[in-house]
């Protein structure tokens, strides 16, 4: 099956991402991707099933990929799938949410 999301899409998911939720990526990446000890991630990429990111753990990049709750076919549900990501990571690793993402 092929995904909803073309590539200009997917590259301003990315680009927004990366810009303003860095550290929430990296959140995600240790509470919900199994590498709690990654020093920062960085989204690279996604597609209906999940998103995909470059983490850094132990000073080497590692790729992850963290799935959705069920297959996405709209871009309105990226966002709040990655708020569902961001909060059940911070759960997960026993922090609180930023205030914005309660």
């Amino acid at each position: 099956m092929t995904s909803p999301f073309t590539p200009d899409v997917i590259e301003a998911i990315q680009r927004h991402m990366n810009g303003d939720h860095g550290d929430d990526c990296r959140v995600i990446v240790q509470g919900l991707g199994g590498q709690p000890g990654a020093t920062s991630a960085a989204m690279s990429g996604m597609d209906a099933d999940g998103m995909d990111f470059l983490a850094t753990v132990d000073g080497a990049e590692l790729p992850v990929r963290v799935p959705f709750t069920q297959r996405l076919t709209e871009r309105r549900q990226v966002r709040a799938e990655a708020a569902r990501m961001y909060r059940e990571a911070c759960a997960s690793l026993g922090i609180e949410p930023r205030a914005d993402a309660r």
